[in-house]
């Protein structure tokens, strides 16, 4: 009887767990379609930002940076997150391999694709990429190779394609934040999931 009951409390828990992570990448999800209220320019130029919670004028911005408000809509520090990172485990990111860095920039580093590649790989779930829309689930993170060769990234919305096949993507491909039926537009490079277990600074990573 004991045991019974305590196999009942460790399912409801499990459930519980997976109906709190649901709810935050729903509202991750809904943070991100948030972003195509906005009016952005797309630049990807070089800003000195602060540091923690910094951000470039809000009225500029790239891909990176819908993942990075939308987190930060939700108390998380993405820029902090990776920074704090990269540093303990530089050779890990591909910063020297890209573009020849030989330390971190708390500037630019949580703003290029590969970087948030790597730190969602480390400290987040890396999910299959596949030809299903139905696998890809609101608040996951998708990485694609856009023509030259470009790395680019999005965020998968809480809204379905007109035939109800696909999700439609958050992303900023060059006309600011937008929300499109794209997901299989370009070859999916990455598909990820990022809940940090809090937001406070010793606990950022999953």
């Amino acid at each position: 009887m004991v045991s019974l009951v305590k196999r009942c409390l460790l399912l409801l828990l499990l459930f519980s767990v997976h109906v709190i992570a649901d709810d935050f990448y729903k509202s991750l999800a809904t943070a991100a379609e948030e972003r195509t209220k906005y009016d952005v320019t797309y630049d990807g130029s070089y800003y000195v930002i602060d540091y923690p919670n910094g951000d470039v004028p809000e009225n500029i911005g790239v891909c990176t940076d819908v993942v990075i408000r939308s987190y930060r809509k939700l108390d998380i520090d993405l820029q902090q997150a990776l920074h704090l990172d990269i540093k303990k485990q530089f050779s890990e990111y591909p910063s020297k391999r890209i573009w020849g860095l030989t330390r971190p920039d708390k500037n630019i580093d949580h703003r290029r694709v590969p970087n948030l590649r790597a730190f969602f790989t480390r400290h987040g779930e890396k999910l299959p990429v596949t030809e299903e829309g139905a696998d890809y689930k609101p608040g996951e993170l998708v990485t694609w190779t856009l023509p030259g060769n470009l790395p680019h990234i999005g965020i998968i919305s809480n809204q379905k394609s007109a035939d109800g096949k696909r999700p439609l993507v958050v992303h900023n491909i060059g006309s600011g934040p937008v929300l499109e039926d794209m997901l299989f537009v370009y070859e999916v490079t990455g598909r990820y999931r990022y809940k940090p277990l809090s937001t406070s600074k010793n606990a950022l990573f999953q």
